[in-house]
């Protein structure tokens, strides 16, 4: 199976345990993290991640939208991007 790569990009204040209930959500989900940045700029979280989506044990949707549910319990947002989605954006 192809990868399908996608892009996770999670900003907010800057608190304590955001990667890990972030990356813990991936691994439940059997999503792999090819590439991970983060940055804390006064005060502010941002955090973006190459994802790949091929092996996930739900569907993109549906893995969307209990990323974006677990930003809202833990004061972030979250966004689940197709890459191509995503690599379109950037040229607008």
């Amino acid at each position: 199976m192809a990868a399908e790569k996608s892009i996770i990009t999670v900003v907010g204040k800057d608190q304590v345990g955001i990667i890990a209930r972030v990356t813990s959500f991936l691994y439940e989900n059997n999503v792999n993290i090819e590439d991970i940045s983060q940055t804390i700029v006064q005060g502010y979280f941002n955090m973006m991640m190459v994802v790949d989506t091929s092996k996930a044990t739900k569907e993109f949707l549906t893995l969307s939208e209990e990323l974006e549910s677990l930003g809202k319990k833990i004061g972030v947002l979250i966004k689940l991007q197709r890459e191509d989605i995503f690599k379109s954006m950037q040229r607008i």
